[in-house]
């Protein structure tokens, strides 16, 4: 009888037991992330060279990156259910070939409009990385996918160190069009792999996609962005139509967004992932983290050039500054999460960001201006090492059945956050006399944003052990 009890045994645990392949298939999925990763440093370092060959003002700059974010706020949540309806392998290739495709197009636009259209298109493509990556890994390594997934954060870095030496060296020696040109065979490479290796997730049954919500909340994000851009145009008020309109647009359109989602059989965003328990906090963490990291984090090349004329080769670096204080803490901060909980490594990852987004808006002190700067940079790229695991994972425990629309939506939130503070910051800098000293005083309005988080912290449920 022993016999035939075994085969019980052993098939039992298989749900739940991670695969043969999946660290080929992370290094695959990985591949995309570091991509998306890269583009969004690179472009962040070539702000001026855009800004004076295509001869735009800052604010249509400045869309060059918060279009990017746009774009991914609205492909986000719609990528995983996609995925859940077609398949992963699916969504994720026909991104990759989106994203390639586009990038090809922004190295060869010759005006800033077309950059920001192509840019958009290219953000659709990588916005459906991250949700559809975050569900091919979770198929892949089962039980283990909380630490699978917080690893995931030292990809991030990865491009951040990559992206700004690699943006800088573009810019100062050749053009900020090669920049984009960067992603060509890496998209290739990443198809070509995918095809190859990627396993077919089979179709679930899925509810029809909300168009509707989605339109709506499209066009809300983009009059809103609309309004707060026209800011930094010449002589343009807050009095002036061109700011009203859109603002008023963005409101109703909002109520609409917000009245359409409490009525729909299938939102396109539950309304069960905003105001079910935890998720309403972490929510609003994900967008203030937002707007303090990644405003920050896009602007930190630009403070330096305008504060302190230091090249664009040099400013880009500071961007690896943070990324090597980042690798240098998240992977260790990944496998401490079953005994540490969410909640202790995201307040003292709040408060060590906060503090070196202080010293980088004073003055130096017994350091070069760039050594101070890399200094407050490598700060911030710690406190982001530890809390970002946590925060990737924190909600996604509490219904892990959703990983993909969880994932999504929290990309989707820190966007509309950066996306905030890019534009407003932008606005700013147009009619301040000294650009360089307000933006060191946007700095601190980012750490106390930081500060803001923390009694925010311990209203999400904390957790300890695998899910």
């Amino acid at each position: 009888m022993e016999p035939s009890s075994s085969p019980s045994v052993i098939t039992e645990p298989a749900p739940d037991e991670p695969l043969a392949h999946r660290r080929l298939v992370f290094g695959i999925v990985a591949i995309a992330l570091l991509m998306a990763s890269i583009d969004q440093t690179i472009v962040a370092t070539a702000l001026n060279a855009i800004r004076g060959d295509l001869h735009a003002e800052l604010t249509w700059s400045g869309w060059t990156i918060t279009v990017y974010a746009l774009g991914q706020i609205i492909v986000m949540p719609l990528a995983g259910r996609l995925g859940d309806q077609f398949g992963r392998k699916k969504v994720f290739l026909g991104a990759a070939a989106l994203f390639t495709i586009a990038s090809l197009c922004c190295s060869l636009a010759d005006n800033i409009y077309l950059l920001v259209v192509f840019r958009a298109l290219q953000a659709i493509g990588g916005g459906a990385f991250m949700p559809t990556a975050t569900g091919i890994v979770s198929e892949q390594f089962g039980r283990d996918r909380d630490r699978a997934i917080g690893m995931f954060t030292s990809i991030f870095p990865i491009g951040g160190i990559i992206g700004p030496i690699i943006g800088g060296v573009i810019v100062t020696y050749w053009s900020w069009r090669e920049i984009f040109v960067v992603n060509i065979p890496i998209g290739i490479l990443l198809i070509a792999l995918g095809l190859r290796f990627i396993p077919n997730s089979p179709p679930k049954v899925a509810a029809r996609v909300d168009g509707t919500g989605a339109a709506l909340l499209a066009l809300t994000l983009l009059f809103g962005m609309f309004g707060i851009s026209s800011l930094g145009g010449s002589g343009a008020e807050p009095t002036d139509v061109l700011f009203i309109a859109p603002m008023a647009l963005a409101v109703v359109l909002g109520v609409l967004f917000v009245r359409h989602a409490n009525r729909h059989a299938a939102p396109f965003i539950p309304i069960s992932l905003l105001r079910g328990r935890g998720f309403g906090a972490m929510n609003l963490i994900n967008f203030l983290f937002g707007a303090a990291m990644l405003g920050f984090g896009a602007l930190v090349p630009l403070y330096a050039e305008s504060r302190y004329g230091i090249q664009p080769l040099q400013a880009g670096t500071l961007l690896t500054a943070r990324a090597v204080g980042m690798i240098c803490v998240a992977g260790l901060a990944v496998f401490a999460l079953r005994r540490t909980g969410y909640r202790a490594p995201m307040v003292g990852g709040f408060v060590l960001v906060a503090a070196g987004m202080t010293v980088m808006s004073l003055a130096p002190h017994g350091l070069t201006p760039y050594a101070w700067l890399a200094m407050a940079a490598g700060i911030t790229g710690i406190g982001m090492g530890l809390s970002i695991p946590a925060s990737n994972n924190a909600s996604l425990q509490l219904a892990p059945d959703q990983i993909s629309a969880i994932a999504g939506l929290r990309g989707m939130f820190r966007q509309s956050g950066g996306i905030v503070a890019v534009s407003i910051t932008t606005a700013i800098l147009t009619h301040s006399a000294h650009s360089g000293l307000t933006q060191a005083y946007t700095f601190v309005v980012f750490a106390a944003l930081l500060l803001v988080m923390i009694p925010i912290a311990f209203l999400v449920p904390d957790h300890r052990g695998h899910w």
